[in-house]
């Protein structure tokens, strides 16, 4: 018995070195591997960001007043704000906006004095670029706010209810807190993906796939020989990514790394049965790229990456289910930002496993389907 899992084991370990070797002797795929990764990982943290940092704005002060000069005062004095042209007429203001030169645009009417000399309500208006709701919302949420304050010092007096914000995890609400934890799980899941679609295809291509069939090693050891160097290749790219998270961008992780790991495991073990069933229905390696790319941006818009999946209709949430990226991405940023354990997060674990197995076993059967 023993004799014979030593045998199991040597060939696992000799199909693992081939494949290992296929994927890093060749120059353009260790680039693919590593370079790729490398520049996304910096792209998406200075790039995908949706804080507010700088208001270009212009004003139409018809008012010409001591107030409306001390409420643009106020914007002028933000580290956010910062007045682009001063216009006439708010026929003028139309430039601006669509040419991108200003996101806001405040209007402030000529009576504006003298209503709130007499204490009447004056209404300003405030317009914003709609063609990026999230630089509208923000920068109209801003302006609102020091109008408020604006009010409130004017009046003399502070309003009775007053709030107090508390932002948990990501106190002073920076994006790339949200997005690095992210792309660690869809960069893994992209390359995985590939490098387990083109190992069988690599092979029929290379006609290097007729010897496996001569050879006296079952389809079960071939099929796991296959998937390890992809999962290993996952690790590598999950490492360099939270590295550059974690070192470079300065993203705290609060969880523990066997918690961190085994959540990335699991994920991995999925993606590469979802690559590896590619790989036994792919002729060429040029049906392989199709393949993933047919599948690859449908999976990334479920997964939740970019908008809540709560926010998705019914049909599709529950469509969500069978995505692994959905529950990585998911494991990965309560680990890292919550510090979650495995008890916590138990119930992401389940689903992963069965897709894994599902996805594993369909591989196996296409995989033996193939060799016979």
């Amino acid at each position: 018995m023993m004799e014979g899992f030593a045998l199991i084991l040597q060939q696992l370990l000799v199909i693992c070195r081939k494949e290992i070797l296929s994927i890093f002797k060749d120059p353009a795929t260790r680039r693919i591997v590593v370079v790729p990764v490398i520049i996304l990982g910096f792209l998406f943290g200075y790039a995908a960001n949706y804080n507010l940092e700088d208001a270009p704005y212009v004003s139409v002060d018809m008012s010409h007043s001591e107030a409306s000069a001390d409420l643009l005062s106020r914007l002028d004095g933000t580290t956010l704000f910062h007045r682009v042209a001063s216009l006439q007429s708010p026929s003028e203001m139309g430039e601006y906006i669509s040419q991108n030169k200003a996101v806001m645009a405040i209007v402030i009417p000529e009576d504006f004095q003298k209503k709130l000399d007499r204490g009447e309500r004056s209404p300003i208006q405030i317009i914003t670029d709609g063609r990026n709701t999230m630089t509208s919302g923000l920068a109209s949420g801003y302006a609102a706010r020091i109008v408020g304050q604006y009010n409130q010092d004017r009046l003399g007096r502070t309003s009775p209810v007053t709030i107090e914000s508390r932002t948990w995890f990501n106190p002073n609400q920076i994006t790339r807190y949200f997005f690095m934890p992210g792309i660690i799980g869809l960069m893994s899941f992209a390359q995985v993906f590939l490098l387990s679609g083109l190992s069988v295809a690599r092979e029929r291509e290379e006609g290097t796939f007729e010897q496996l069939l001569v050879a006296p090693v079952s389809p079960a050891i071939i099929l796991i020989g296959k998937a390890v160097p992809p999962i290993i290749v996952g690790f590598i790219q999950c490492t360099i990514i939270f590295c550059i998270s974690y070192f470079w961008f300065e993203v705290p992780f609060a969880g523990s790394f066997g918690t961190f790991y085994t959540a990335l495991f699991f994920y991995l073990l999925s993606s590469t049965g979802c690559g590896l069933i590619v790989s036994s229905i792919s002729r060429n390696m040029q049906q392989v790229l199709v393949y993933t790319i047919v599948f690859m941006v449908p999976m990334a818009l479920l997964s939740g990456i970019v908008t809540p999946i709560r926010n998705m209709p019914e049909a599709l949430q529950i469509v969500t289910y069978i995505d692994p990226l959905r529950f990585a991405l998911e494991l990965i940023r309560r680990i890292y930002l919550e510090g979650l354990t495995l008890g916590d997060l138990y119930m992401n674990f389940i689903p992963l496993t069965c897709i894994a197995a599902v996805t594993l076993t369909l591989a196996a059967y296409l995989f033996r389907h193939s060799l016979n």
